[in-house]
């Protein structure tokens, strides 16, 4: 099936940002030690907890690939979504991690000035997420990957905050040390920005949550087709990277049962039309509008 094949295919994306996550981390973390820079250390520990977040999309785009089963008869595609929480999660704690480090450089600050090292690292690593970004956007984009997408998101937010730190860790060269740690205190409220993001998106999603300009489109489509005398009901959930639509409509009551059945069929093909990795259900009710005013 294509969509558990393009699951499989998302893996790249998240592989991709492991490696460059755990590459970057390592240097940023060693260069903000070696040249003092609170800034750098901040991304770095960022990046760290981009790791974590990645291997748990990862895992999730991993369950969801298993196909259904007694016990989830629908699939396993939510584990995608799932796994974007927990990365919320993750993030957050090591956000609020480095707003307290932060604080207190802040309130004890180092005369010390980094590196010029460290700000070349920052700037590198901004380069670098910025082309992981438009990768992984592109292809979660190609593969309709909501666990992808957030990723890449989350690529494009490390891209800021390396030129951030960069900016950070300039002025203090220049003579502004305490500039270094208000950088670093910046790059905690990002990250902790970035984790709400992700985490409203997922929480939205887990609750059946439904964009209603998205169920406008649908019934749009819908009330076009022939045959479709009335749009009574438009429902909508994602599940994973799968939309399931659920429809009431009313034909002609004189209809029979093959012409009624086609109709369905073209509601179906249209909606898949415009949302290929979608499930349409419709259910059919005569129209009793004209014997309602004769009455």
């Amino acid at each position: 099936m294509e969509l558990y094949t393009n699951l499989r295919e998302g893996e790249k994306g998240a592989w991709v940002s492991i490696c460059i996550y755990l590459l970057l981390s390592t240097f940023k973390l060693s260069a903000g030690f070696l040249g003092s820079s609170e800034a750098l250390k901040a991304d770095g520990l960022n990046n760290f907890t981009d790791i974590i977040a990645s291997i748990a999309i990862l895992i999730g785009l991993r369950i969801s690939q298993k196909p259904p089963d007694d016990h989830h008869q629908y699939g396993h595609l939510r584990a995608e979504t799932i796994a974007s929480l927990i990365a919320a999660f993750i993030m957050a704690s090591i956000g609020i991690q480095v707003i307290i480090q932060a604080i207190q450089h802040i309130a004890n600050p180092v005369q010390q000035a980094p590196s010029i090292l460290t700000a070349i690292v920052g700037l590198i690593s901004a380069l670098a997420m910025y082309i992981v970004y438009k990768y992984n956007l592109k292809l979660a984009t190609r593969i309709n990957s909501t666990a992808l997408k957030a990723a890449a998101y989350d690529n494009r937010s490390d891209a800021l905050v390396s030129i951030g730190a960069t900016i950070g860790i300039l002025g203090s060269i220049f003579g502004f040390p305490i500039l270094d740690a208000i950088t670093a205190l910046i790059v905690g409220l990002i990250i902790i920005y970035t984790a709400y993001t992700i985490f409203h998106e997922a929480a939205y999603t887990l609750s059946d949550g439904f964009n209603v300009e998205e169920a406008e489109s649908l019934s749009t489509i819908v009330k076009l087709v022939h045959g479709v005398k009335t749009l009574k009901d438009c429902k909508g959930r994602m599940h994973g990277n799968l939309m399931f639509v659920d429809l009431t409509v009313t034909v002609d009551p004189d209809l029979n049962v093959i012409e009624s059945h086609r109709i369905t069929e073209e509601i179906e093909q249209k909606i898949m039309k415009v949302k290929p990795f979608s499930v349409v259900l419709v259910h059919i009710e005569p129209d009793l509008s004209k014997e309602e005013v004769i009455d």
